[in-house]
């Protein structure tokens, strides 16, 4: 077993999972109900590439570890997600924002994935791509509306990007030995983010504050809070079936 190659699946199901949590956190709380189902559909997307990323994880460790126990018996310091995903949701603006800047990375990331020469995560790229697509555009859509929108909804939408704009920096950390480098993704995301932020009416913020460590297990402190909400009832009855 490859532990570089395990280290990388691990991180890319547990943004998808901590992601999936998040959105799942908007049902019967959105602004409207048809945005309230479309988040709990792109929850459900992000969920879905979760599992097939923690199961082949749980094969590549070789340990006897299967999805559900990488999602629900790991403790903070030993998930590996990036510090985006595992953000307070805040305000819808603050939502939108993470949403897209999310999909914008993923999108090409499984787009490379699906050409990648591993046949387990070349098939995964290529069915999450799709989603990863129409999470894009939703999203985009969203950050253009309130950007262009009314004085208030163009205040938080830029002080939404403001906040979330250093996060995205640990996304495109270098990690030469993995399937696809992430560094090799941030001319994309670049070419994605900037038209729409233009349109938008929004300012990129600079890049100064650059904060990390998810994928070595140094997170904040709402990881905590989150996995102690999503882990209760599998701990409370462990081995329990339906």
């Amino acid at each position: 077993m490859s532990a570089d190659l395990f280290d990388f699946v691990l991180g890319l199901g547990d943004d998808a999972l901590i992601a999936a949590q998040r959105l799942g956190e908007w049902t019967s709380r959105a602004p409207e109900m048809e945005e309230d189902i479309a988040l709990a559909n792109i929850a459900l997307d992000q969920l879905g590439a979760a599992r097939l990323l923690l199961t082949y994880a749980g094969e590549l460790e070789g340990a006897g570890r299967d999805e559900d126990a990488l999602a629900y018996l790991r403790g903070d310091r030993e998930f590996r997600n990036c510090l985006l995903v595992e953000l307070p949701n805040g305000d819808f603006a603050v939502t939108m924002a993470k949403l897209f800047f999310l999909s914008a990375y993923q999108l090409p990331l499984y787009d490379a994935l699906a050409g990648c020469g591993d046949e387990r995560l070349a098939a995964i790229g290529a069915k999450a791509r799709k989603e990863s697509a129409y999470h894009l555009d939703h999203s985009s859509l969203w950050v253009r509306r309130l950007g262009d929108g009314t004085e208030e909804s163009h205040r938080r939408m830029q002080e939404a990007v403001d906040q979330v704009w250093p996060y995205t920096h640990e996304l495109f950390a270098a990690d030469p030995a993995a399937p696809v480098d992430p560094a090799g993704l941030r001319a994309g995301f670049e070419a994605t983010v900037e038209p729409v932020l233009t349109e938008a009416t929004l300012t990129r913020p600079g890049d100064g504050f650059t904060p990390g460590g998810g994928r070595q297990g140094l997170h904040t402190e709402h990881l905590s809070f989150l996995l102690a909400e999503m882990q209760v009832l599998h701990r409370a009855h462990p081995g329990a079936r339906w």
